[in-house]
Formats: C-alpha cells, sequence, structure tokens
C-alpha cells in the first residue's frame, strides 16, 4: 500500500507537471489521497459482488490510512506554502492596510477549506482507530459504528474537491488557467464508488426478499 501511494503520488506530480511545484505536489497529495479513500470506500461493495475481490478487502483497512496520511501532508502543504500560516487566509480573508483589518476576498475558498478541514479532522478519527486495539476497547458495534463515519468523510472529500476542480479558478478579475485535466476523470470515480455501492446494495436486499417470497408463498400453498 505504501508503494501504491507512493506510485500515485508520482503519476499525479508526472500530470501536473507544468504548475508551480507547490501546487504541483499539493494536488499531487489530494489527488492520490483521493483514491486511496475512493479505494477503501469501493472494495468493501466490490466484495460483495465478486467473490475472488474478498481476497484484497484486507487492505481496505490500510488505504484508509494512507488516504488519511496523504491528505495530512496535503494539509501541510497548504498551510506553509499557500495561505503561509495566516489562518484567516485559510478562510479566504486577506490583510487589508487601508482598513487595518482582514477582509473576505474568496468566499468559496474559504468555504471548501472549512469543508476540507472537517474532512480531515473525520479522516484523523477514522484512521486512528481503524486497529483491531480499538476495535476491541470499542466493542464490535461501537467500532462499526464509528467506522460509519467513512460516509460523511467521502461527501466531504468530493465537495472539496469538486470545487477546486470546477469553481475556485474560475475568476472574471484574473487569469483563468487551462481546466485541470482529471476534472472528468474525478466524475468518473466518483459515479464509479456510488454505482459499486448502489448494485451491492440491490444485490443485498435481492438476497434477503427471495426467502421471504418463499415464505409467503409457503403460507398460501394448498395443503
Amino acid at each position: 500500500m505504501a508503494l501504491l501511494s507512493a506510485g500515485l503520488v508520482l503519476i499525479f506530480a508526472a500530470i501536473h507537471g507544468e504548475w508551480s511545484p507547490m501546487h504541483r505536489w499539493n494536488r499531487a497529495l489530494a489527488d492520490a489521497s483521493l483514491v486511496l479513500v475512493a479505494l477503501s470506500m469501493g472494495l468493501g461493495p466490490l466484495a460483495r459482488l465478486l467473490r475472488p475481490a474478498v481476497l484484497v478487502l484486507t487492505y481496505r483497512r490500510e488505504s484508509g490510512i494512507y488516504g488519511c496520511l496523504l491528505a495530512l501532508a496535503h494539509a501541510g502543504i497548504i498551510l506553509v506554502g499557500w495561505v503561509e500560516w495566516d489562518l484567516m487566509r485559510l478562510f479566504g480573508f486577506e490583510w487589508n492596510p487601508e482598513l487595518l483589518s482582514y477582509v473576505m476576498f474568496q468566499h468559496g475558498f474559504g468555504l471548501a477549506n472549512a469543508i476540507g478541514i472537517a474532512a480531515l479532522l473525520l479522516a484523523i478519527l477514522l484512521a486512528s482507530t481503524s486497529s483491531d486495539v480499538a476495535m476491541r476497547r470499542l466493542g464490535v458495534s461501537g467500532w462499526k459504528f464509528l467506522q460509519m463515519g467513512v460516509l460523511p468523510l467521502w461527501w466531504l472529500s468530493v465537495a472539496h474537491v469538486a470545487y477546486f476542480l470546477f469553481m475556485h479558478f474560475l475568476s472574471f478579475h484574473r487569469a483563468t488557467p487551462e481546466p485541470n485535466p482529471l476534472q472528468y476523470w474525478f466524475v468518473g470515480l466518483v459515479v464509479l464508488v456510488l454505482g459499486l455501492r448502489l448494485a451491492a446494495y440491490l444485490k443485498t436486499i435481492g438476497g434477503r426478499r427471495i426467502p421471504e417470497s418463499q415464505d409467503e408463498r409457503a403460507k398460501h400453498a394448498p395443503i
């Protein structure tokens, strides 16, 4: 999983090779993190749909943990290279020397980063409890309830990434860069995860209906 994570980062860094170093590695870490979280989201449903996929189900936990580690590195680059440790800038504010105060400059930037911070805190909580020790201490039911947080984590991550892929760089008062080449790959990844989970859900409820329908037929069968 470590090799996969490093390989994903290098691939995405190559894709973003024309960007400045800060944005290049910032985006490479973010993209790789999202793929690993998507892998963690998709392996369970895939194993439910295809029996051979059970063999790789063990990597679901590790993919989530590595996704969290890459997200932490991504956040670190944002703090150091983009907002330069100015937390007000992280939420879209800029210092105005004439007013001697911070003013809102980028509304969407602040909201997207607030969503990203929420996703990161949730990822840290889930990664820190993704162990057999945590399962024993929390109990199986308590641990499963906590790990269901992967669903809001996924959708918070999707919302955060979607803003920067499709909206942040659209501005009438400054030059607009070329569209990110990964925009539609991102859409495909989200649709794939959603499709896998939906298909697994339908298979699960379909499997439960069969014995129920058989029981109903037995009740009405002639004696």
